[in-house]
């Protein structure tokens, strides 16, 4: 396997659920390397089990990453193939490698993509909202304030936007993503995505927020995909109060809402309330 000459990184892509999803060249490739560098060992050896392969494996997370890419990279610099998997998908799409490939790269050491499934692109392909042009965010910051600031930076991002989120936060998640984009803004919410039980809702965001739990189940890997901001209509100060009332009208009721942005901005309460098309409560 391993020759006189320096080695070469393969960055595998693994299926996300199916496993026929795998590439002929990502078995190939499999099969011949030296060192199978994985996210998670045991699930990366149930999966060369699956396909009849038996490799070296070595754990790279982001727990060991600084000591595990010194220690790959001397073994590549030794002329070995190693290829480094994620426990599902693509590498570095939101999961570790980066210093890896990095560490190659600066090192002279050729690295090499064998393409496979990513979520990101799945979800964009079905989800039927614009992706001729999008961001791709991962996964948000796991404290409230954090998160809502984060979304705050994004709420005029005209870009269809990516986000995946983990089982028990996100409904937390979706809680947020109303509060500062709004009910209205469309989205759709990919739920285990090629395995038996995937599902994908498109609805607006209240609408999914409403059917977590109950007809969206809370079980397995989420990707949310949500429209980009919708081009402004009036004034930038007319636009801001609009943000501000949403904000909020999450925690008050509209016509203190409305007394309280009108002092915030300076627009008269009427113009709110024209502004924001709302009804007295």
């Amino acid at each position: 396997m391993a020759g006189d000459s320096q080695g070469v990184l393969y960055v595998v892509g693994t299926p996300l659920g199916n496993l026929e999803d795998l590439s002929d060249r990502a078995r190939q490739t499999l099969a011949r390397v030296d060192l199978v560098a994985a996210e998670d060992t045991r699930r990366t050896r149930g999966l060369l089990s699956s396909i009849g392969l038996s490799r070296p494996l070595i754990a790279y997370h982001e727990h060991n990453e600084s000591h595990q890419t010194q220690r790959l990279i001397a073994e590549l610099e030794r002329g070995k193939l190693i290829a480094l998997v994620s426990d599902a998908g693509t590498p570095l799409i939101s999961d570790p490698g980066l210093r890896l490939v990095s560490g190659c790269l600066a090192a002279g050491i050729r690295v090499e993509c064998v393409p496979g499934p990513s979520a990101l692109v799945a979800a964009l392909s079905i989800c039927g909202i614009a992706a001729e042009r999008f961001t791709f965010e991962g996964f948000l910051p796991r404290r409230t304030a954090a998160r809502r600031e984060h979304l705050e930076a994004l709420r005029r991002e005209p870009r269809t936007m990516v986000f995946y989120e983990a089982v028990h936060r996100v409904k937390p998640m979706v809680t947020d993503l109303i509060a500062v984009f709004g009910p209205d803004r469309q989205a759709a919410l990919a739920r285990e995505l090629t395995k038996l039980h995937e599902s994908l809702d498109v609805a607006t965001l209240a609408e999914i927020g409403a059917r977590l739990g109950e007809s969206i189940p809370l079980k397995g890997e989420f990707v949310l995909v949500v429209a980009g901001a919708p081009e402004a209509s009036g004034s930038s100060d007319e636009v801001e109060a609009q943000r501000i009332f949403q904000l909020l009208h999450t925690e008050l009721p509209a016509t203190t809402a409305a007394k309280l942005t009108a002092k915030i901005t300076g627009i008269s309460r009427n113009d709110v309330y024209r502004l924001t098309r709302m009804e007295k409560d």
